[in-house]
């Protein structure tokens, strides 16, 4: 019995959820949000359009497994276009930073040139400072994606600290070489 895949979502007003041939859409205000759902996962809107239901077909693992994923990502969607989702990055190393050219993210991070990445569809990217990468969007999955993205050009290095890491993050330190004296 899935416990996740049991319990209603439930939406604020103004938003809007649509179940038709197998896709689930979501959309409040300027966002929308589409899932293709599996065969074997039925979803069912009340009559009020406040709330989903979802139904397995079976009691199969896949079924099961299936079950409480779905209801997962249309929360997950609800709120997204409600909230919205976030993602901070600090940058951290002398002389490196980032901006926003045209549509891509221009980061100089020690490298001979600038990494520039095309910042998805969908995706707003604000920087209060320059070393601060704040990506906000509707959608979970294409923000961590793309931060993810954002965070593997320059991971943050254990010896000085340097790198992108998301704000918040721990990176443990090493302790460097040590020049040795030897008495003779």
């Amino acid at each position: 019995m899935s416990r996740v895949g049991n319990k209603p979502v439930t939406w604020k007003e103004g938003t809007r959820v649509s179940f038709s041939g197998r896709v689930l859409k979501v959309e409040a205000g300027k966002s929308s949000l589409t899932q293709e759902v599996d065969p074997a996962i039925s979803v069912v809107i009340d009559e009020k359009g406040r709330s989903a239901t979802f139904a397995r077909s079976s009691e199969g693992r896949r079924d099961r497994s299936l079950h409480g994923l779905y209801r997962s990502l249309c929360a997950g969607m609800v709120q997204g276009v409600e909230k919205g989702y976030e993602k901070r990055l600090d940058i951290q190393g002398v002389g490196y930073n980032a901006k926003v050219e045209g549509g891509n993210l221009v980061l100089a991070l020690g490298f001979s040139k600038p990494r520039s990445l095309p910042i998805p569809a969908g995706l707003l990217i604000e920087l209060p400072t320059p070393t601060l990468v704040i990506i906000k969007g509707p959608g979970k999955q294409l923000v961590g994606q793309f931060a993810a993205e954002v965070r593997a050009i320059r991971p943050p290095e254990p010896y000085k600290g340097k790198g992108v890491r998301y704000e918040g993050e721990y990176v443990r330190r090493k302790v460097g070489k040590s020049l040795g004296t030897t008495a003779a």
